[in-house]
């Protein structure tokens, strides 16, 4: 099944699209890959946001999508024979059983302004309302469910900040990027009593996932990763699971901390920086500092592997007290993004 040009038709903004020759269309094949990464590069460069991505990477999210088919999912815009823009959509199910609705869109900086960001939201939200529809006809959600559409979005990214602003959608929680800036001085800690830290081995990887899911259950807008998601990290071209922390008490997973560096980031931006992400501690490890603990150790691994700072990104009204957490291990804030949401009942 691909999109009805019906569709295209009905959401295209004729009196600009038309007159300046822009054509829509759906995804076709592989082929559209460079497509996509041109265009992202492009957008993300110009909106300050420091993109890194190379054909690969493209090629590995595509291969591990969840609950999004391209064939269906995707439009993109066309003029002068080139790919000027694109965008796309996929959904998931909130723990509290809210439907959510995602979606993303890019459009080159050079035509913006012309309608086209315009027709890919109409697309987008339609789409959407009509994923919600057949889910619910199927009885795969309650009729009644709550759905939403969200996009997360950088402070930087003005022109889409605007285009939202314009559509209805309202911001609902904000989001920190934080950064040590040095790797100096960081304390040694010790583990709670019974818990240790041990390396993960191949089949432990499953586990290690599930154990993330349940941690972070009690995290607000909880949406369980799936486990495509897990696939593509690990099938990222820098994944080095020695620089993972994970504490072990017995069999169970305590806690973890996935730390990463993107070499291809460093080397374009002049710096060295490793990334601690994924820090969670299931709920029988809480309030022991075990958090504190796979945090430094992870920083330590991470100076040990050439790097001179970290990164994470983090919730800011996260009720478990991380912000504060991280402040206190030496982490600032240097970045704001925030989550903008329309109702889905409401958007057509």
């Amino acid at each position: 099944m691909n999109i009805d040009d019906k569709v295209i038709e009905k959401i295209r903004d004729q009196q600009t699209c038309t007159t300046l020759g822009i054509t829509f269309r759906g995804f076709e094949s592989e082929s559209d890959y460079p497509n996509i990464l041109k265009v992202y590069l492009e957008s993300a460069s110009y909106d300050g946001l420091e993109p890194s991505s190379k054909l690969e990477d493209i090629v590995n999210a595509y291969t591990h999508l969840h609950h999004c088919q391209p064939a269906t999912d995707m439009l993109f815009a066309e003029a002068q024979g080139e790919i000027v823009g694109y965008s796309r959509v996929w959904w998931e199910v909130e723990g509290s059983g809210k439907w959510v609705g995602f979606q993303l869109g890019n459009v080159v900086p050079e035509w913006r302004g012309k309608g086209i960001g315009c027709t890919l939201l109409r697309f987008n939200e339609r789409r959407l309302q009509q994923i919600a529809a057949e889910l619910k006809r199927a009885g795969a959600i309650p009729v009644d469910a709550p759905c939403t559409m969200d996009n997360f979005v950088n402070e930087r990214e003005l022109d889409r900040i605007h285009l939202l602003e314009q559509h209805g959608y309202r911001v609902i929680r904000y989001a920190f990027e934080m950064v040590r800036p040095d790797l100096e001085n960081v304390p040694d800690l010790p583990l709670p009593p019974g818990l240790e830290v041990r390396p993960v081995k191949v089949d432990q990887y499953r586990q290690v996932w599930e154990a993330s899911n349940e941690a972070f259950r009690d995290h607000w807008g909880y949406i369980p990763d799936p486990w495509e998601a897990f696939e593509q990290m690990i099938n990222e071209p820098d994944f080095d699971p020695s620089l993972w922390r994970v504490a072990f008490e017995g069999d169970q997973v305590a806690g973890m901390v996935l730390s990463f560096i993107n070499k291809d980031e460093n080397e374009m931006y002049g710096r060295k920086r490793g990334y601690t992400e994924n820090i969670c501690v299931r709920r029988p490890w809480r309030r022991l500092g075990l958090a504190k603990t796979l945090i430094a150790r992870s920083l330590i691994a991470l100076k040990r592997a050439g790097m001179s700072e970290a990164a994470l990104g983090v919730d800011a009204e996260n009720t478990s007290g991380a912000l504060n957490l991280y402040k206190f291990m030496g982490y600032q804030v240097v970045k704001r993004s925030s989550i903008y949401r329309k109702d889905i009942d409401n958007s057509i």
